[in-house]
């Protein structure tokens, strides 16, 4: 499923189109208090009572950790024995978690079988685990089965995943067709971008990246919500401060035009040269560009030699012009260089 990113330069736009292509997460804050003790009120055994959680319907326990890990399941079914009878089917739905992924990758010893793999991923889901749903989704995405596709992911959703919330906020970003549909000739459903765009909201609230830098999109072209440069550019930051790389290419572009975000050289070549560390092939070829007008040719060499291997034709003519400028030596250390590089890590 392709995703754009910003206009193509053939629409008339100094931004690039990119690719869209999973995970987020918070900083935990610590708080320091003046004082080193307090004072505790013991509850009375009525107020004990009230607020023993052993007593929780285990059908309101199964939604609360629906979107649960495994070593959270671990921990929660500690607290006491009716936790630990109540959650045991979401325990049961990791097992077949991991075979499903192992039958998707053909990791573990077993051969990828990915009817094997959607097997064990709704028998998972059956058993209550958002992740399970998820990943049912998504294969049924790749067959082509998008409304089995997008129910799963509105269940999970509902429940609270952010991984969810985002694949069901892109899914209704694009046309998706009924079986039944397609079998009988009839058209596809109509993207909901009003409707994406809550689902985008509520993970990227969640700080899931991924649907951080979709909303930023959606805001950025004014679809399911007002066009809005400045909040778009907010959630850019916030996705590229999380390590998204697109959004990174995304926010170097703001500050170098000044669109959402305060004029700025300084942090326009940061987050340029951010992403093309990480891999980002149009970074790679505008970075190359900047080193190269700086008059740093060696490093220049190694971007544009990066970005022309990832696919940037224009790259590979200006990186041409430079090599007929070195000597033989110069030339052999910039593609060693390029040879021994290795992108830091992202977080998509």
């Amino acid at each position: 499923m392709k995703h754009r990113t910003w206009p193509v330069r053939s629409e008339g736009s100094r931004f690039a189109a990119l690719r869209l292509s999973r995970s987020g997460g918070k900083k935990e804050e610590t708080h320091h208090y003046g004082k080193r003790f307090s004072s505790v009120t013991i509850p009375s055994r009525s107020s004990r009572e009230e607020s023993d959680f052993s007593k929780l319907p285990d059908d309101i326990l199964l939604k609360i950790a629906a979107t649960f890990t495994l070593p959270n399941l671990q921990t929660a079914s500690l607290v006491c024995k009716s936790w630990r009878d109540a959650l045991r089917p979401l325990r049961e739905a990791m097992l077949l978690l991991k075979w499903g992924k192992r039958f998707k990758h053909g990791h573990g010893g077993v051969r990828p079988n990915i009817q094997k793999a959607l097997d064990s991923f709704l028998k998972g889901a059956d058993r209550g685990s958002t992740l399970a749903m998820v990943d049912a989704g998504l294969i049924y995405w790749e067959m082509g089965k998008k409304e089995k596709s997008i129910a799963l992911y509105s269940k999970a959703a509902a429940l609270g995943d952010p991984t969810a919330q985002c694949n069901l906020g892109i899914s209704y970003l694009h046309f998706f067709m009924d079986d039944l549909l397609t079998e009988a000739g009839l058209g596809a459903e109509p993207p909901k971008p009003v409707e994406a765009v809550k689902w985008l909201y509520l993970a990227s609230n969640a700080g899931y990246v991924r649907a951080q830098y979709q909303l930023a999109l959606c805001l950025h072209y004014g679809r399911g919500r007002d066009h809005n440069l400045p909040e778009a550019a907010r959630w850019y930051l916030k996705a590229a401060e999380g390590g998204y790389v697109r959004a990174m290419y995304n926010v170097s572009l703001c500050y170098s035009y000044g669109e959402g975000l305060v004029r700025s050289h300084r942090q326009a070549r940061r987050w340029m040269k951010r992403a093309a560390d990480r891999g980002h092939s149009k970074a790679q070829f505008e970075h190359g560009l900047g080193l190269f007008s700086e008059g740093e040719m060696m490093k220049a060499i190694v971007y544009l030699e990066l970005a022309t291997r990832a696919g940037e034709t224009a790259a590979a003519h200006v990186k041409n012009v430079i090599l007929q400028q070195l000597s033989a030596t110069s030339r052999d250390r910039a593609m060693l260089l390029a040879d021994n590089w290795c992108a830091l890590p992202t977080s998509h």
